[in-house]
């Protein structure tokens, strides 16, 4: 099967964008059962949870779903890098009072045991964000019947997807919540916004194109797929559901962010992100860009963000989310779903009236 004739027979084009440390099983298989394609965020798993989380959705659900991988690659930072990043986040610390911590002997999973453990698990779908995978790579999945997903922010970057043979692009507009994948030119100009970022890799790149950024309900959903998208991918849309794992305190900034409450960071992890303005991202804007790359400042944050999430402290806490975040609303995931099909539905028999009248008093 394609990748076209999968999104196409989805009983709904809406895809759960994989959340790491906020969404899990429970919210791939919800949304899978309701009719559209739950994802697994398995960035942050060992190769060994990988292939058994997989399993389970599997065991739970007959539906397609997909689980998604950060590519990321080895970090080596020189002892001064890591000892400057550690004295910035010391009073942070001693705020939750932490002890000082030791200094990590490793800051992410190896990609290379993930990605072993990705082709084991063989899911009908797997997602790849923060750079390329390689060419054998994408044919070592597609050998086990797995299709693949790159994520571009740019048209250059999906035409570096494409060119590796992948069966689909995810289009990550700039309103997205999370990390961005960029990784040919990071920054501000690959915050090009979702409608001009679909549109131009429609009219470029002859592969089915999943829209992501900013879609926070069924309209969205509609103009999605009126912009040519073969589905839309909802992130933030989720992060109210009864299915999603975040904190409490991250739950209770949802619920009263306003719409311009959404700023771009490195400070948390030493790589752009998009997620609700707090003390940390204000007080660590001047030497945000000092901040070492992901993973390293992303291993470093850790504890500081676990921390802040058991004492309830929102203002130390990586707040991801998208532009729409103000939208978003409970429930649970499945329900969530097919009410935003309805929703898209009803948009879409709007504007064919509205279009069909105007057809009718040009003639």
């Amino acid at each position: 099967m394609t990748a076209a004739e999968l999104l196409a027979r989805l009983p709904i084009p809406i895809i759960q964008a994989p959340m790491l440390g906020a969404s899990g099983v429970d919210m791939a298989v919800a949304v899978s059962e309701a009719g559209g394609m739950g994802a697994l965020a398995a960035g942050g798993l060992a190769p060994e949870d990988i292939v058994q989380q997989s399993a389970e959705i599997r065991r739970r659900t007959t539906a397609p779903f997909s689980v998604n991988l950060l590519v990321v690659r080895p970090a080596s930072p020189d002892s001064e890098t890591v000892a400057a990043a550690m004295e910035r986040l010391r009073p942070w610390r001693e705020r939750l009072n932490l002890e000082p911590p030791p200094t990590p002997d490793s800051f992410a999973p190896d990609f290379d045991d993930q990605f072993a453990a990705l082709v084991r698990a063989a899911p009908p779908v797997a997602s790849f964000a923060f750079d390329l995978i390689s060419g054998p790579q994408v044919a070592a999945l597609q050998a086990v019947g797995t299709l693949v997903v790159g994520t571009a922010t740019t048209v250059a970057e999906a035409r570096a997807w494409a060119a590796l043979g992948v069966d689909a692009i995810c289009a990550q507009g700039g309103e997205a919540g999370g990390h961005r994948g960029e990784f040919l030119k990071p920054g501000p100009g690959s915050l090009i916004g979702t409608m001009a970022l679909v549109s131009s890799l429609r009219a470029v790149i002859d592969l089915p194109v999943i829209a992501a950024g900013g879609i926070m309900d069924g309209r969205g959903v509609a103009a999605a797929l009126a912009l040519g998208a073969d589905a839309a991918q909802m992130g933030t849309a989720f992060l109210l559901s009864d299915e999603a794992t975040i904190s409490a305190a991250w739950r209770g900034r949802i619920q009263t962010a306003g719409d311009d409450a959404t700023v771009v960071t490195r400070a948390f992890t030493g790589r752009n992100a998009r997620g609700i303005e707090n003390a940390f991202i204000r007080d660590m804007r001047p030497v945000e860009d000092e901040a070492p790359a992901y993973p390293v400042q992303n291993r470093l944050t850790r504890e500081l963000r676990a921390a802040a999430a058991r004492a309830g402290e929102s203002e130390l806490l990586s707040l991801w989310a998208g532009q729409g975040v103000s939208l978003a609303r409970a429930g649970a995931a499945g329900d969530l779903v097919s009410r935003w099909w309805d929703e898209a539905r009803a948009a879409s028999r709007e504007v064919h009236a509205r279009t069909h009248g105007r057809d009718d008093l040009r003639r």
